[in-house]
């Protein structure tokens, strides 16, 4: 960019800092736009329920998409799809329309955290009935001889990355709930278990499953493991890892020792993202070898966790936001399709793949050429949406506190006062709740929403970019639950 001679250095720099504010703060718009398009293009292809209403581990999956959305817009219609949803399977008594808990499936744990999010909403104790239902599967489910719990019944004494995603948030979420700290000791048990026996020390990967007897065909006869990295399954771990930290307390002994899991997982990713691209592959550190693929779903899932992981500061920001931005890009790039009539198809992902009878040997060949690709799984439209909302956080709202400190004070400050074209604004909230930021003029009209949506407890900051306002005097009212904060700025042009 060139400046004319004449204007002064500090104005120069302002314009700069305004130029590199203004394009985060486009990115960050256009990240919940993408999230709202395929959020939509669902609604669309499945109206008033998601899946017809059926109790299953991607219906979950999907609406969590919904619930962060919901939470970033405030918009009814997102809860609405979600309660409608989940209202055709949940019966007045707690029971659960199509689920066995003799089964002991993890897969059906998964759908349980929107249930406890539901409670956490409207109180209503038909969700506390049915959450506590999976919570009785959990406490009587098989396990291995150091504490892993089985995948199902069916699948003795083996443990599958896709599992912890299932079941390990929904136990931390119901142990925060309803105070069983002794959940939090099992579920960094069940993360901790699965590096330990499925870890690759020369890649940093981890295979999709390991059987502790070694009895099953796919199960190598020295470590139990099988013998490829499947793309989704690592994504499924690695978002449960970001997951669980949500509800781990700050304080908690046990708290690093995930985030360390974290940490060592990122390495691996970003070592094995395509950069050509900008995605992974199907056979994660196969790309490019016959019959192999890009693949969506573990593509959303890496991106989302790596966003959140560098939002939450689990995870360096400059050395995986380089990572994160060309990820999101490939995903536009290689999945996305936008469609005449508005809608978003989001193409190239994996059906289904697991491990152990109908010919599922955990082969290369396996996971290749023997699983279908179709468009608009579930198991990669909610990834995706909760990725493209971390990644607007990401360029929004960021904590200042990246040590998790909680604050004691509902605050709002606002700098420099009077200001010109970009104030900063920053708040802390000390418990989780619906967090509005509206901008009034002098005579009380609101002239602009500058945030709403739910935020976790903590400290935040964003920058206003004044977008055609007149000089004046203003107000920014900041509201969460029955509190209230009233600063009075002035804008000079």
């Amino acid at each position: 960019m060139i400046f004319p001679r004449k204007l002064n250095q500090l104005k120069k720099l302002e314009i700069l800092i305004f130029l590199i504010i203004t394009h985060s703060f486009i990115h960050s718009q256009d990240y919940l736009d993408w999230a709202e398009k395929v959020a939509e293009s669902v609604m669309m292809r499945n109206p008033d329920v998601y899946n017809n209403g059926n109790w299953d581990y991607v219906t979950g999956t999907v609406l969590r998409g919904f619930q962060e959305l919901w939470y970033e817009t405030g918009k009814e219609k997102y809860f609405n799809y979600i309660k409608s949803t989940v209202d055709f399977s949940v019966r007045n008594d707690g029971s659960i329309k199509g689920y066995n808990i003799t089964e002991y499936n993890l897969d059906e744990i998964n759908e349980g955290r929107i249930v406890l999010f539901l409670y956490e909403e409207t109180g209503d104790s038909r969700y506390k009935k049915a959450a506590d239902l999976l919570r009785k599967q959990l406490k009587d489910q098989p396990r291995t001889s150091d504490g892993g719990f089985w995948h199902k019944e069916r699948y003795p004494y083996q443990m599958w990355l896709d599992g912890l995603y299932m079941a390990s948030p929904f136990y931390a979420y119901y142990g925060k709930l309803f105070n069983e700290p002794e959940n939090f000791d099992d579920v960094v048990l069940q993360l901790s278990l699965m590096e330990k026996h499925a870890r690759d020390t020369e890649t940093g990967l981890l295979y999709h499953g390991w059987n502790e007897t070694k009895e099953q065909d796919w199960a190598n006869d020295v470590t139990g493991c099988s013998s490829e990295f499947w793309g989704r399954a690592i994504g499924w771990y690695s978002m449960a890892l970001v997951d669980v930290l949500d509800y781990l307390p700050v304080d908690y002994t046990l708290r690093d020792s995930v985030i360390h899991i974290f940490q060592r997982l990122s390495i691996a990713l970003k070592n094995f993202q395509d950069d050509s691209i900008g995605v992974w592959w199907q056979v994660v550190d196969k790309a490019g070898w016959e019959g192999n693929y890009p693949e969506a779903s573990a593509s959303c899932m890496f991106v989302y966790s790596l966003a959140k992981g560098i939002r939450l500061g689990y995870i360096d920001k400059k050395k995986f936001l380089p990572v994160v931005k060309k990820g999101f890009e490939g995903i536009l790039k290689e999945f996305v399709v936008e469609n005449q009539d508005g809608s978003i198809t989001l193409t190239k992902i994996c059906k289904t793949a697991g491990l152990g009878g109908y010919g599922r040997d955990g082969s290369y060949e396996y996971y290749v050429s023997k699983t279908d690709i179709v468009d608009n799984d579930g198991k990669g439209i909610g990834p995706f949406i909760t990725g493209c909302i971390e990644l607007a956080r990401l360029f929004s709202f960021e904590p200042v506190d990246k040590n998790g400190n909680i604050p004691y004070e509902f605050e709002l400050n606002v700098y420099p006062n009077p200001f010109n074209n970009v104030l900063e604004i920053s708040f802390s909230i000390p418990e989780d709740g619906y967090v509005s930021l509206d901008l009034y003029d002098i005579l009380g009209r609101k002239v602009q929403n500058l945030f709403s949506g739910k935020k976790r407890m903590g400290e935040y900051e964003f920058n206003f970019i004044d977008q055609g306002l007149s000089t004046g005097v203003y107000f920014c009212l900041l509201k969460s639950g029955n509190s209230r904060i009233v600063k009075k700025i002035t804008l000079l042009k």
